[in-house]
């Protein structure tokens, strides 16, 4: 599958930054293969598409109330190239122009509701300006993540240079569609204990693996285990809407995963793996077999080493159910957040309209200063004083005190005393691989599952992906490495999943990652690990900023605040193969012409 980024000629991407006013977020072949119904159909000079749940339109005559038809502009009043979000009466569409022909498809990116209209139009695609997604504008189909869901598309028509869009109502409300998926013909009682596929975890590789299988055609039984009691949900967000509930979460329901015989078993815990009889043991006695095994069970907590480790009021930040009770115990309370990893920050974040006081405390002088270097830690950082929040940083926790069990204070190894009603610990992750030490399942010495390109383990069947593996990195010459990255498990999933059924593809893609705190979205593409220099266009103080990371002299990786969509343009210029050069982004800089790249059309190297 090529993908957003199949290797053909180099995508050519204009660039013509403009700043936002706000950020507003809340924060022809069928996906068979099967050839579209209007693959073939042209009307007037103009391209028409369909999505599945359009093939009903043909004839145009059709006068179905569950269509609506409008005239939306003339036929010049667009480019080649661009693009424009249109009003049909009951509902808005996306109205794109490539190549001389028209198509649209629904206007908002499934994941988070981003307007695409802002976005990056490339070469049969559009990527979202939020979190990187991309879509086919000849199908709507997902070709690049976050998100599960494609997009609707609409008959598009030239009637006496009038562009004339045809819409199902109902996709034109949804915005959003599903991939069509096969069911289980396999005749198998839910007690069995043999699936085909056996998938450990319900985050998102876990989730697009077993969707995969079912859209590709996967007929067999496929089981998805997890040790959480409720269907997969939108974990990031738990750190920036701390009240939000399991339901308003989720990603799919239980009632959608049964309609796709996706089998999913809740509070299984799997204690150990035998890949001699290709078989999964669970804490509660249950054994299961498989005949290929995925294995996505994320990340845990880092162990921490402090007195008083029996005091209630004390979280690792896991479930809704943390969230919530976080946010109830610092309602007009003292909290204390120990780490400044991208969660802790978001926490302590969302806490500070309902905390008496929000204290930080950090190992590093400023937070993020690995992931986003020093100068831009410190803006953060500034940002979060503003707005009441203390740090302490260059400190450990060295005893948390109770009173009738429950906590009162924390006490730092520098001596300090912070007073404290709850407190949230986000100092770090590891792999949980533990019930793999004994199952000559490889690990290396950090405790990562090692994967080839097609995200297969060392064992025959056994598969990993997410934040639990380390994987070979093109980028980097084919390094392993490990990307925590929402974004990245969506895509280890689907490579998993293929690879299973013998459809091996190197799904590439840039790695994608944003967090927001007190309305602001960081973005950032690529990957920094190891950089070392950053080179800042715009203003820290005032938080627009475009910042490149580079390696010796090449940049490899971005990150903005207030500059939508430059990191999604970034990653489009890097995921069509070419080369940023430090030296051109130094030049801009020195210019003051913060975030046009329009120049690497021309300088980009292959």
């Amino acid at each position: 599958m090529g993908g957003c980024f199949s290797k053909s000629k180099p995508v050519e991407v204009k660039v013509e930054l403009s700043l936002l006013e706000k950020e507003k977020e809340v924060d022809g072949l069928s996906p068979n293969g099967k050839a579209s119904p209007f693959a073939d159909c042209r009307l007037n000079g103009a391209l028409a598409h369909g999505s599945d749940e359009d093939s009903m339109l043909l004839p145009l005559n059709h006068n179905s109330r569950d269509f609506v038809e409008a005239s939306v502009c003339h036929v010049k009043d667009l480019e080649n190239g661009q693009m424009r979000e249109v009003d049909l009466g009951c509902g808005r569409a996306l109205l794109i122009k490539q190549h001389g022909e028209f198509s649209a498809m629904a206007h908002k990116c499934p994941h988070y509701g981003a307007p695409l209209v802002k976005g990056v139009l490339s070469k049969g695609h559009v990527r979202c300006p939020w979190h990187g997604a991309c879509f086919s504008t000849a199908t709507g189909d997902i070709e690049d993540f976050p998100g599960l869901d494609s997009l609707p598309t609409f008959q598009v028509r030239v009637e006496k240079d009038k562009v004339i869009i045809r819409a199902n109502k109902q996709a034109l409300q949804s915005q959003k569609r599903s991939k069509p998926m096969s069911r289980c013909s396999a005749v198998i009682n839910s007690n069995t204990s043999f699936s085909h596929v056996l998938i450990i975890g319900s985050g998102p590789a876990a989730l697009v693996c077993a969707e995969t299988l079912r859209q590709e055609g996967f007929t067999d039984r496929i089981v998805m285990c997890t040790m959480d009691r409720h269907p997969p949900y939108d974990r990031p967000k738990l750190s920036k809407s701390l009240e939000s509930t399991a339901e308003q979460l989720r990603l799919r329901s239980t009632d959608f995963l049964q309609d796709h015989d996706i089998e999913l078993l809740t509070e299984k815990e799997v204690v150990a793996v035998d890949v001699k009889t290709r078989s999964v043991m669970f804490e509660d006695g249950l054994r299961m077999e498989y005949r290929k095994l995925f294995i996505a069970t994320g990340s845990k907590p880092k162990p921490m080493n402090y007195k008083g480790k029996d005091v209630r009021n004390v979280f690792h930040l896991r479930t809704p159910e943390d969230a919530n009770c976080i946010a109830r115990l610092a309602n007009n309370k003292n909290a204390v957040i120990v780490g400044t990893s991208f969660v802790g920050m978001e926490v302590a974040a969302a806490l500070t309209d309902k905390a008496h006081s929000v204290s930080v405390i950090g190992i590093e002088p400023v937070p993020f200063k690995k992931a986003l270097g020093e100068k831009i830690g410190k803006a953060i950082m500034k940002l979060f004083e503003a707005n009441r929040v203390k740090f302490y940083m260059l400190n450990e926790v060295s005893e948390m005190i109770g009173q009738h069990g429950q906590l009162k204070e924390v006490v730092l190894k520098s001596g300090k005393v912070l007073r404290a009603d709850v407190c949230v610990i986000g100092a770090g992750s590891v792999p949980a691989t533990g019930f793999l030490k004994q199952s000559g399942i490889h690990l290396d010495s950090k405790g990562f599952i090692t994967v080839n390109k097609m995200m297969q383990t060392n064992v025959d069947g056994v598969f990993a992906g997410g934040d639990v593996v380390t994987f070979p990195f093109p980028p980097r010459n084919n390094k392993k490495v490990n990307i925590p990255h929402w974004q990245m498990a969506h895509v280890h999933g689907r490579v998993a999943a293929l690879s299973m059924i013998g459809r091996p593809s190197e799904f590439k893609t840039v790695p994608y990652f944003w967090s927001a705190m007190f309305g602001k979205t960081i973005r950032y593409a690529g990957y920094g690990d190891g950089f070392d220099d950053v080179i800042i266009q715009g203003d820290l103080d005032e938080l627009r900023f475009v910042a490149f990371y580079t390696r010796s002299e090449e940049v490899v990786a971005v990150t903005s605040m207030n500059y939508d969509p430059i990191v999604s343009r970034v990653a489009e210029v890097l995921g069509s193969g070419k080369t940023i050069k430090k030296r051109d982004v130094e030049m801009l800089a020195r210019l003051g012409k913060t975030g046009d790249i329009s120049w690497l059309i021309d300088k980009g190297s292959h």
